[in-house]
């Protein structure tokens, strides 16, 4: 009987493979491949900094009345106040200043081709602080599917070898918002992370994000400015409700379970509908090398989800 337990306990599907974390995994990696096209609209007229602001601004308000209406508390004692004031600075002031501006220089398919390198510091940095051990099927999962984001990576680079030095600029930019992101999912793997209700946590830590976001916009571009065009207002919303609000609360759940090396892989597949979109919406044209590392990015999915979730 112990023998067959201990069987059964080896032979268990791993977390990831489940239901229930792969539905709100397919949702989040959905909606945040789409982003990508969306932030590209956004710049122009209006500064990065206030288009990121708005954006918490009204993801900040959302998150606040969700927690209301599930009553949750808010009292945070310093400790408290401190994580959420962290994770404000690295994921929601940080990262999408980041993010935004990288988008100045480079291809929003870029950008999420880059971004899909996330996977590594998660990886390195829940070795580093959160002791997961880095088993073997999630290291051949990675290699494969960062293998995919190097193809995609050569043949986004061939476009245009004229723009080098914007190219460059724009990665820069991309590595630094990783970096950001990278330490905010870490944040919310910690033991910390789970003594405070979850949606009133991310209420207050965009709030807090959208406060330094407005102040870093008025202090290096001036006055708030604002576009009333359609597409604008509607970007506004989608990325501040559905990318922000709704997919921000099912990343970190997500995240918490399955730890954050493996959550990472989210932005792995993303720049594959990244690219799908582009190519319906912005002409993007498929090569050899594009078709072979999207293929590539998704069988080293496949791999490392089905890997166990790594030991404390």
């Amino acid at each position: 009987m112990l023998r067959q337990a201990q069987h059964e306990r080896v032979a268990a599907p791993p977390q990831s493979t489940r239901a229930a974390i792969l539905i709100p995994f397919a949702i989040v990696t959905l909606i945040w491949g789409s982003t990508w096209l969306v932030i590209r609209d956004q710049l122009g007229v209006v500064p990065p900094s206030w288009s990121v602001t708005y954006r918490f601004v009204v993801a900040g308000v959302a998150m606040l009345v969700f927690a209301l209406m599930k009553r949750e508390s808010f009292r945070f004692d310093a400790r408290g106040l401190a994580f959420v004031a962290a994770t404000g600075l690295a994921q929601f002031c940080l990262n999408f200043n980041l993010v935004y501006r990288a988008e100045e220089h480079i291809t929003s398919g870029l950008v999420a081709v880059v971004f899909a390198m996330l996977l590594v510091p998660n990886a390195l940095f829940g070795r580093l602080f959160l002791g997961q051990k880095l088993g073997r099927q999630l290291l051949v999962g990675s290699f494969v599917a960062m293998a995919g984001v190097v193809l995609l990576f050569v043949h986004e680079a061939r476009i245009d070898p004229s723009r080098t030095t914007e190219v460059l600029i724009g990665i820069g930019f991309t590595l630094a918002a990783i970096l950001s992101a990278s330490s905010a999912n870490v944040l919310q793997a910690t033991d910390t992370a789970k003594r405070y209700p979850m949606n009133a946590t991310l209420a207050l830590a965009m709030l807090f994000g959208a406060l330094l976001d407005g102040a870093f916009a008025w202090a290096t571009t001036g006055a708030p400015v604002f576009e009333p065009r359609w597409s604008y207002v509607a970007g506004i919303l989608y990325l501040g409700l559905a990318a922000s609000a709704l997919a921000f609360p099912l990343y970190f759940g997500v995240l918490r379970v399955i730890g954050p090396a493996k959550a990472a892989y989210s932005s792995v597949i993303v720049p594959v509908i990244a690219m799908l979109l582009s190519t319906l919406f912005e002409g993007y044209r498929w090569s050899p090398l594009a078709i072979g590392g999207a293929v590539l990015t998704g069988i080293g999915l496949v791999i490392a989800l089905r890997a166990r979730r790594p030991n404390r």
